[in-house]
């Protein structure tokens, strides 16, 4: 069994970069957001707004760890700050494991983001200088984190399908 986990900031396409990979490789997919909306019945901005973020790190954490000693193929599409809590980046390099930052400019980033922030919790209410702001300082405190995966995949400029393209050389 292998455990193929996307990591990278929100809005780098770690879940629709999962499906389309998945499609090729005949892996299932595992959303680990998804997988926890499913859990609690809520949304994540639900979550964060009722139980707080330390409580939503914890579940995230147990539910990684559930999803890594399962025996099948996967490929994990994980939260922008999963690797960041819990040491849950000593996971990325662990057996029959392949973790692949998904890495996106600031500029890439906040291009994505300004246009559907609402669905984001961490960004909801931010205006586009507190949003561009935001997004530099947190991605320089993750980036530690990002880069603990086993291999880096820069995808500023590119389509999906090239990104898929670059994560199946890796794998092969």
């Amino acid at each position: 069994m292998q455990k193929i986990i996307l990591v990278g900031y929100m809005a780098v396409g770690k879940t629709t970069i999962a499906q389309l990979l998945a499609k090729k490789i005949d892996f299932r997919t595992v959303d680990l957001d998804k997988l926890i909306e499913k859990k609690m019945n809520l949304t994540i901005n639900q979550i964060f707004e009722l139980k707080g973020e330390i409580y939503f790190r914890k579940l995230e954490h147990e539910l990684f760890k559930e999803i890594l000693e399962n025996d099948e193929n996967i490929i994990i599409s994980t939260g922008g700050g999963t690797p960041c809590y819990a040491n849950n980046h000593l996971f990325l390099n662990g057996e029959n494991c392949i973790s692949i930052y998904l890495k996106a400019s600031i500029e890439t980033i906040f291009e994505r983001l300004r246009n559907g922030k609402m669905d984001r919790p961490l960004v909801a209410h931010k205006s586009e200088e507190e949003l561009k702001e935001f997004v530099a300082k947190h991605l320089f405190e993750r980036s530690y984190f990002y880069n603990q995966a086993t291999c880096t995949v820069l995808i500023d400029n590119k389509d999906q399908e090239s990104i898929v393209k670059e994560i199946l050389e890796l794998l092969h």
